[in-house]
């Protein structure tokens, strides 16, 4: 991972309230593994407001079909976007989404 700026995600779901404590555990592991990412955690509904300011955005699963749409709407912002794998959702696995969410960072 690069010293320079840090990759910016952003989970995103219905009202926002699992992938918070989502985000809170990606947060720690990467803290921990001295990572250089900032991880938030908003409702679906206000991607746009942060479109500017992220690198990645990983939606619940259960709005793994919008994925396209929301690449078309953060598309001039060069945003990555993605879902969270439902068993890493499932289990509430901090540390596998965080890792999924840098591979889709570096994914061409």
């Amino acid at each position: 991972m690069s010293e320079g700026q840090p990759i910016r995600i952003l989970l995103a779901c219905g009202i926002g309230a699992s992938t918070g404590f989502m985000a809170a555990t990606m947060r720690k592991v990467a803290k921990r593994e001295k990572l250089n990412v900032t991880v938030h955690a908003v409702s679906k509904s206000e991607i746009m407001q942060h479109a500017d300011k992220v690198d990645v955005i990983l939606l619940g699963p259960h709005f793994a079909a919008e994925v396209p749409t929301v690449q078309k709407e953060v598309a001039n912002y060069g945003v990555k976007v993605g879902s969270v794998k439902p068993d890493y959702y499932a289990s509430l696995d901090g540390e596998a989404i965080l890792r999924q969410a840098i591979d889709i960072y570096h994914e061409q």
